[in-house]
């Protein structure tokens, strides 16, 4: 017995999962002994290298080389992005991709190239292979963007799962941003990243690291050019990231470097090159688009961990209404559950859900209902009885269920990795629409179970079906809730068919956004975990999740005024725009916070409300283009090194820049400027960019501006759109797109192009179409004038 474990297991009892008793003792040492007598064992190793190149084999947009112990399959996709995979690893099977492999591009084609390598030549890149394995990605001009030294193995000798590493070098002015939500980004910097999704079981800060959404994709911003690096493999791994260094003069710079070990899976990689906004276009092809939201769930949501009643919901909601404050969901946690057990309701604290619902909804509120995997291992328990039925859940390589502890007690896990489970767990949602519900958040899907000591999931060794091929738990953890959203979405495809479903997930992986978005999980109450939540929403932004968004107020303790203050500022500019809270922290409602707070919240939720026409546009926008709401600054510019370097302010679509308050005390900040007029939303003074620039930050407001130029659809006083112009210089024009949705159907609304520019004295507004220009169809709105 490992003592420190010993130590671990009598802390755990009475520690803050106390309410399981020794089960979490139980669990740990059961978990420990399933891995130990059935995951192999690794023994001697053999390394392994791919060796000299021995022939080549041409096929569409390239073809194989084969080298003396491996081969590498290497094509250009007719979208410009570039795949290759080693030990003749394909595309497919993937969790990632959406629907089939894109086509090979038939212009670009294997060729020889100097010192015994080959390339393949495309029109946006050209990938040159060594005759020792080395992958070179360049420009068309030439300009090196990566080189991934040939890979190495370790294979047991006895047999069994391969680990693998890739060593890569890019410019020495590249910065890596991405590898899924890390608190600490968006920026990554020289370190260490694990690709593991995990529960840190605390409320996390900018230091924790790994957290609930890992993902082996990079984007990788450079003078030369961006890409976008994505190692499609599920199995644990790392990532060790070290910049580089620019020298004094020519050809002495230091390259920096990315390091991926990996476990085990497939090596195969893509890359895509381009414009920022080009390479997530290009990645939302691959991965498929973002999922739309209702037009509700782009307005205010608030949650609680221990409303604990009808009457409770009631008084919160009745608190908004009768102050006049925007509200348009609510969340209900596990505490309305019967016993913590999914797909049920205290009818004892929440007699008439149904009814609850309905009269909210006639508020213009819904219902939003949390959803965690783990089912109470219990006969009796509707929902684990025909799961039982179905042969739903995990089991391990004995073939019994694999029993952990979560909220109900011991639990069983259904395997979402198999169609046939998805399929009878998407039916499940049927009694939460009976409900009245409208949307769901998924949790505790890592997934979570709890442990006394070692990692709070499941067995490695548990099994899974993985669509047919058969597995364990190192290749399905990180895809588990992956294929839990999954199984959602097409459930509730079914079953109302007529409404978008709206889901949001603690945990994911590559893809996830095309069934829904994510939040931050339970960031930490304090100024670090405000400044987190804008690293995760934008990082997860630059991976593909456009949708996402914190806690406001964080999830533990009592922020100050100040800090719920300013929380609550910045997330009215965030796609998900929730309030959150554990049952023991203090409250979140505004009201709470006194006179002053609360008529400065009111400013933030009805601006919040005003620009939900914009926010829809940037929801159709993000699923026709793969781009994020919330963008760096230098998403137009990556070039600009001053922007590369700015993480505390962002680009809301492409009219509005945001400037947070991330430090207590402040009531003035320095804004980093793109190139281009801004004007502040509120004085309307000008500001010319690129610069840096002192804007003043009073508690009522952050700073935001305007772009010169731009059409921003808003809603009216009148709850009708308007468009607000914002007037470009003397002699320059601007535009903006608008998408008019209607609701919660498919339809797809048209994409409306507005533009601004100076007849003589006047300023026009128009809207362009197939035949000609003609007069907006709403109010117009002009600013900016005097300083025009």
């Amino acid at each position: 017995m490992d003592g420190r474990d010993l130590v671990r297991s009598i802390k755990a009892v009475g520690s803050v999962r106390a309410a399981q008793g020794l089960r979490t003792v139980k669990a740990a040492w059961r978990r420990r002994r399933a891995d130990a007598s059935a995951l192999p064992s690794r023994g001697a190793e053999r390394a392994r290298v791919p060796g000299p190149v021995q022939e080549v084999e041409p096929g569409p947009g390239g073809g194989i080389v084969r080298f003396s112990r491996s081969e590498l399959r290497i094509f250009v996709a007719v979208n410009g992005a570039v795949f290759w995979g080693w030990d003749g690893a394909s595309p497919e099977p993937s969790y990632a991709l959406a629907g089939r492999c894109p086509e090979p591009d038939p212009r670009a084609v294997l060729e020889p190239d100097k010192d015994g390598g080959w390339r393949v030549v495309a029109e946006r890149v050209t990938v040159v292979v060594s005759r020792h394995g080395a992958v070179e990605v360049l420009t068309p001009g030439g300009m090196t963007l990566r080189r991934d030294l040939p890979p190495r193995w370790w294979e047991p000798v006895g047999g069994g799962t391969a680990r693998w590493m890739q060593r890569s070098e890019v410019a020495a002015d590249a910065r890596f941003f991405g590898l899924g939500g890390r608190a600490s980004g968006p920026r990554l910097r020289a370190g260490r990243y694990r690709l593991w999704n995990t529960d840190p079981g605390r409320p996390f800060g900018p230091a924790d690291d790994p957290l609930y959404i890992t993902m082996p994709v990079q984007l990788v911003v450079a003078d030369s050019a961006t890409h976008l690096v994505f190692h499609d493999t599920s199995w644990d791994g790392t990532v060790t990231l070290r910049e580089g260094e620019e020298g004094a003069g020519s050809g002495h710079d230091r390259a920096g470097t990315s390091e991926l070990r990996m476990d085990g899976g497939p090596l195969r990689c893509w890359v895509i090159v381009g414009a920022p906004a080009r390479v997530l276009l290009t990645w939302a092809s691959l991965t498929g688009p973002p999922a739309l939201p209702p037009a509700w769930a782009l307005g205010h949501h608030h949650a609680r961990w221990g409303f604990g009643s009808e009457q409770e919901v009631r008084r919160i909601v009745a608190g908004y209404l009768e102050r006049g404050l925007p509200l348009d969901a609510v969340h209900l946690d596990i505490d309305h559950y019967d016993e913590h057990q999914v797909f049920t309701v205290d009818h004892e604290r929440f007699p008439k859900l149904s009814v609850l619902a309905e009269e909210l909804r006639r508020d213009g509120i819904r219902l939003v209902s949390i959803v965690d995997p783990a089912v109470k291992a219990a006969e009796g328990n509707a929902v684990y009885d025909s799961g039982t039925a179905e042969d739903a859940f995990v089991r391990d390589a004995s073939g019994r269920l694999v029993r952990g502890v979560v909220w109900p007690g011991e639990a069983v896990f259904p395997d979402f990795t198999h169609a046939r489970v998805r399929e009878w767990w998407g039916g499940l949602y049927e009694e939460r629409l009976t409900q009245g519900f409208s949307g769901f958040w998924h949790d505790m899907n890592e997934p979570t179970s709890f442990a006394a000591f070692g990692e709070s999931t499941l067995p490695r060794s548990a099994r899974h079906g993985l669509e047919g091929r058969g597995g364990d738990h190192r290749e399905a953890h990180n895809v588990y809730a992956l294929c839990m959203a999954r199984a959602a979405y097409e459930g509730l495809r079914e079953l109302a068919p007529e409404e978008r479903p709206f889901i949001f997930s603690r945990s994911g992986w590559a893809g996830l956004q095309r069934y829904g978005g994510t939040w931050s999980g339970d960031v930490a109450t304090g100024w670090p975990g405000l400044r987190a939540s804008l690293s995760l929403v934008m990082g997860l932004g630059l991976c593909g999740m456009p949708y996402s968004g914190p806690d406001v107020g964080g999830f533990d303790g009592s922020p100050s005024p100040e800090l719920y203050l300013r929380w609550l500022q910045l997330g009215a500019y965030l796609p998900l725009f929730r309030t959150h809270a554990s049952l023991r922290a203090g409250r979140r409602e505004p009201w709470e916070f006194g006179a002053e707070v609360l008529e400065h919240a009111r400013v933030a939720l009805v601006e919040r409300r005003r620009l939900l026409p914009y926010f829809m546009t940037l929801a159709h926008l993000a699923r026709r283009t793969g781009a994020p709401y919330v963008r760096p600054l230098w998403w137009a510019a990556p070039e600009d090194r001053a922007l590369r370097d700015c993480e505390d302010a962002f680009l809301l679509g492409d009219c509005l820049l945001v400037a947070p308050v991330l430090d207590p005390g402040t009531d003035r900040r320095a804004v980093q400027l793109p190139r281009g007029r801004w004007y502040d939303t509120v004085t309307e003074q000008v500001y010319e960019g690129p610069a840096q620039v002192l804007l003043d930050a009073p508690l009522s407001r952050i700073p935001v501006l305007a772009r010169a130029g731009a059409v921003v659809p808003v809603r009216g006083d009148d709850g009708g759109m308007e468009l607000e112009v914002w007037a470009p210089a003397r002699g320059r024009s601007g535009a903006g797109l608008v998408v008019q949705d209607a609701g919660d159907g498919w339809d797809e609304p048209e994409l409306e192009r507005y533009v601004s520019r100076w007849t003589g004295r006047r300023l026009v507004v128009e809207r362009e179409g197939g035949g000609g220009a003609s007069e907006p169809p709403y109010p117009v709105r002009v600013r900016g004038l005097k300083e025009s």
